[in-house]
């Protein structure tokens, strides 16, 4: 197994381009099955598992209190695990060919409202200096772009092109895409670079977002950054950068972009991703609906 596991985690990395992170879960995920069917069924390896063992781990998750939606990632790591092998000819049928998602709650995400964005960008008042110039051009970055976190803080300034008015986004699994910026956001961009100029160190010099004292951003910072200017505007219990890439999403729908257009912009590799931003247009389609179809007009 432990063989099987590496090589596994290595295919994901090299072929996949999965990051080390989901790689090192996919095997947590894979090493907890073993140690369940080591305590329960005298020894038996992965690559010998039936689906009726399989089904003897959900049951058993599920009576300890994990949720259905963490026996769900679970069962994916196991899905892809046998799929590698499957595709290395090491098994025939994977155990787990017609299993089902567990049925999960759909979450209904509220995003912020035009009055919330447009409070947090032009009454609350920044800070001075560096820190305020760059905290405005995050929180605008991630309305303008629909960026995800972790895009956003690996943005590397040789990406920012101000004459071309566009940034080149890495994204999940190392895809690259161009995102279109704002004629407003090139004016912020400008006066952070100058603010970033006279910073008395710099660390990090590669990355275009950094901290005053000139390391790059981390995650918690920029979670807090942006739940921290939203809890002046908004009453909305989740306030994350998250929820701006969905915001990003949901008033671009409601102006009339495109789906397609919204998918390529977030770097979504299926519309099945995209389509999730459309439930919160439901209103506003809802509202054009109405006052747009002729047999409403009669």
């Amino acid at each position: 197994m432990h063989n099987n596991l590496q090589k596994f985690q290595d295919y994901l990395l090299k072929e996949k381009n999965y990051s080390v992170h989901t790689a090192l879960a996919y095997g947590k995920d894979l090493e907890f099955f073993q140690q369940f069917l080591d305590g329960n069924f005298d020894k038996t390896a992965l690559e010998e598992v039936s689906y009726t063992l399989v089904r003897s781990w959900i049951v058993f998750m599920v009576d300890a209190g994990v949720s259905n939606s963490s026996v769900n990632r679970k069962m994916s790591s196991l899905k892809s695990f046998y799929k590698f092998l499957l595709k290395t000819k090491q098994i025939e049928v994977s155990p787990l060919s017609k299993h089902k998602a567990l049925k999960t709650p759909k979450k209904v995400q509220i995003p912020f409202s035009e009055d919330e964005l447009d409070n947090v960008l032009t009454h609350v008042v920044y800070k001075e200096g560096f820190d305020g110039v760059r905290d405005k051009l995050v929180i605008e970055m991630f309305y303008s772009t629909g960026i995800r976190r972790s895009e956003l803080i690996g943005l590397q300034l040789k990406n920012v092109d101000l004459s071309g008015g566009q940034i080149k986004v890495l994204g999940k699994r190392q895809k690259e895409r161009i995102v279109p910026l704002l004629p407003l956001m090139i004016d912020q961009l400008k006066l952070y670079l100058d603010e970033r100029k006279v910073l008395k160190s710099i660390v990090d010099a590669d990355f275009l977002f950094l901290l005053s004292n000139g390391n790059k951003l981390n995650e918690t910072f920029v979670y807090r950054l942006i739940n921290d200017y939203f809890s002046n505007v908004s009453e909305k219990v989740k306030r994350s950068p998250h929820m701006l890439r969905h915001t990003f999403a949901t008033h671009m729908l409601n102006h009339g972009a495109d789906l397609n257009s919204i998918k390529e912009l977030l770097g979504h590799s299926s519309l099945a991703s995209t389509q999730v931003y459309t439930h919160s247009s439901l209103t506003e389609l809802k509202n054009v609906y109405q006052s747009a179809h002729p047999r409403n007009q009669k």
